[in-house]
């Protein structure tokens, strides 16, 4: 059984929730659409300069030799940025080094950090995990929003 915690907002509500004797409170989201409804008209031109970059981006992906390439050192420069913002010293030469097998010349904990970083991503970047999941916005005349699956990488080489 659900009890409200405070009133219904706009933001949604806490309910204390309770199973077997145990009591939790949880986020219950307001219902949709929302109430004002949003204002979409004013993020057409932001989504539309979005949109050209990602065909500028598809345009760029087409003339590379080996789109494979540039994903593996992208990969890489996100993990350390990414665990830089944890705090971790490790840098992309550091990653390269330990990635060689040679030494790095920050703590191997920290290098160790940012190849988890990459593991990762490269199993969210397998072979069909990202398919579906991006969409880019195409904004008609009329003000509507399609959105359209993308495939990952946007070309294929062979």
């Amino acid at each position: 059984m659900a009890t409200p915690t405070k009133p219904k907002s706009r933001l949604g509500t806490y309910v204390v929730k309770t199973f077997k004797d145990e009591s939790f409170r949880a986020y219950v989201p307001p219902p949709l659409p929302p109430d004002p409804p949003l204002a979409v008209q004013p993020l057409l031109p932001s989504l539309e300069q979005a949109n050209q970059a990602l065909g500028c981006l598809d345009g760029l992906a087409s003339i590379l030799p080996d789109p494979s390439l540039f994903i593996y050192l992208y990969v890489r420069k996100e993990a350390v940025l990414s665990s830089q913002i944890e705090g971790t010293q490790s840098s992309f030469s550091d990653l390269m080094l330990f990635e060689s097998t040679e030494a790095p010349s920050v703590p191997l904990e920290d290098v160790q950090e940012v190849s988890n970083y990459v593991a990762a991503m490269n199993h969210g970047l397998g072979d069909n995990c990202c398919r579906g999941c991006v969409a880019v916005f195409d904004m008609t005349k009329r003000g509507s929003i399609n959105a359209y699956p993308l495939q990952f990488p946007l070309h294929s080489t062979g």
